[in-house]
């Protein structure tokens, strides 16, 4: 090979046809006959100029890519190529499609090895992003197949590829470039007789893919998040406990924060003019205030234009079961309720109270979000549901009186979030309530936790509060950097799970 003085990549011109031709015919030297005519490539560059692209090498065709944008639902998955591309006349191009489906991709032979094929496929990826379309296919050629067909089935032979016991230099190569086999094309390509006319189709997801809104709204990437470590404090009455609820929403939406996080239980205090009856009697006569916190937390959400979770409160069901639960409070005025589905050995013996059932994913305006309380952080089977449900954000309002406790909680929060590759904010209350039986001291430190690779902070930690403090805590956290793990981290916990040997579903 010569000494390479310069690269390019560039689009295709109908001018470069002549030398494409002959370049085509020596990468596919196995099948005679087998390149585009000039009225094809003509086609093609006037239907979708962008997606038809060439490397150079000295200023010579070293190999190329040939893309068309299709409606992929338009498809049945055991289609041929002569189905997908029109009977070669692309007439099934189509503007408004999602998917861009690589019609070709070669390499000159003599300029193998080089690593270009790659930055072929980068472009596609590239230009899938920036048009939002939703991924890439392609119907990928297995040319050693014939050498096993007579004792592999392709489903086999593939199989084999993937765990290195077999290479296929085309399957190969697609695999590396995070496209994931999805089924096996029998009589793709007429004539391809090395991989006995079978082919595998290929995707790739464009993890940043949105769908067209209808609406003016739309989901923010980058959500701020303010977090409130909340002060144990006598106070009078309701009003005045939620004077000062209403000062931390003040200050977290004056900062432009998306959600504000209350701690578990912070309406506690309220619990002073009960100190003389037994413990059972003062939580319940404690639940009488949620419907009104609840009610005023959803005007302050409108108010403030920020998304509340009001932490933890205690309420009585309709069979007089007791439980503890907290609201989701959006900016639109709806709400939603959610249960702390492990009640710790103290809140069951002192307050008779029970766990909940209700486990689900939110969606707001900011993306999907997890909600769990406290005890409930430390059971990873919960957080890791709300994940398949789609969560990018886990909220954790929690009370522990001792560092011991709040070590378990705030352990396993940082766990969660590396686990399931999401972050996760952790409020809870500091001070005491030396006239409020079972709930004298608060030990706390409230934080943001991320995954742990070269995107985020190195020690997993976003932002923490000063430990026994009464403040707030702002944090930005980027939505797409979780899009980015998913797909390309330095381990991918969510997609490296072993399916084949368990399972997790909620009953």
């Amino acid at each position: 090979m010569e000494d390479i003085e310069n690269i390019e990549l560039a689009y295709l011109s109908l001018d470069d046809y002549q030398e494409l031709k002959a370049a085509m015919i020596e990468s596919y030297s196995s099948m005679p006959d087998s390149y585009w005519r000039e009225h094809q490539i003509e086609t093609l560059i006037k239907q979708f100029p962008e997606g038809q692209v060439v490397i150079k090498i000295n200023n010579q065709i070293a190999g190329c890519a040939l893309s068309i944008i299709v409606d992929y639902s338009q498809f049945d998955n055991a289609h041929t190529y002569k189905d997908i591309t029109g009977n070669y006349t692309f007439s099934t191009h189509n503007k408004n499609g999602d998917v861009i489906y690589g019609v070709d991709v070669f390499i000159k032979p003599e300029f193998r090895g080089l690593r270009l094929g790659r930055r072929l496929y980068d472009y596609r990826k590239e230009l899938c992003e920036r048009l939002n379309l939703r991924g890439l296919a392609f119907g990928g050629r297995i040319p050693n197949y014939h050498k096993f067909s007579s004792e592999l089935s392709p489903k086999e032979y593939i199989d084999k590829v993937k765990r290195k016991e077999i290479h296929d230099p085309v399957l190969n190569f697609q695999i590396s470039n995070d496209f994931h086999p999805t089924r096996v094309l029998k009589n793709y390509l007429e004539g391809d007789s090395n991989s006995e006319d079978y082919a595998v189709l290929l995707e790739w997801d464009n993890i940043y893919y949105e769908k067209k809104e209808t609406k003016a709204a739309t989901t923010k990437k980058i959500v701020r998040l303010g977090l409130i470590q909340w002060q144990m404090r006598p106070y009078n009455d309701l009003d005045e406990l939620m004077q000062q609820a209403e000062y931390f929403v003040d200050a977290v939406s004056g900062y432009r924060s998306d959600f504000a996080l209350f701690p578990e239980f912070f309406n506690a205090p309220l619990m002073a003019d009960d100190n003389h009856l037994s413990e059972p009697d003062a939580i319940r006569n404690l639940a009488e205030h949620t419907a009104e916190i609840v009610l005023r937390f959803s005007k302050l959400a409108i108010s403030y234009n920020i998304n509340i979770i009001t932490g933890s409160m205690p309420e009585i069901a309709e069979d007089n079961r007791l439980y503890n639960v907290g609201y989701l409070c959006r900016r639109d005025g709806t709400t939603e309720r959610y249960e702390k589905l492990h009640v710790t050995p103290d809140e069951a013996k002192v307050w008779g109270m029970e766990g909940g059932y209700k486990l689900e994913a939110f969606d707001t305006d900011c993306g999907k979000i997890g909600i769990l309380i406290c005890y409930d952080s430390e059971f990873p089977e919960l957080s890791r549901l709300l994940a398949d449900q789609g969560m990018d954000i886990l909220f954790v309002p929690f009370l522990t009186d001792t560092q011991n406790g709040y070590s378990r909680v705030r352990h396993c929060a940082q766990a969660r979030a590396i686990e399931n590759e999401c972050y996760v904010a952790i409020a809870g209350s500091v001070g005491n309530l030396p006239k409020v039986h079972n709930m004298d001291i608060q030990f706390a430190q409230s934080m943001v936790f991320t995954p742990c690779d070269f995107a985020f902070p190195a020690n997993g930690i976003k932002a923490e509060a000063t430990p026994n403090t009464e403040m707030i805590l702002i944090a930005d956290v980027d939505i797409d950097l979780l899009r980015n793990l998913n797909q390309f981290g330095s381990v991918k916990n969510l997609r490296d799970r072993r399916k084949d040997i368990f399972e997790l579903r909620k009953k």
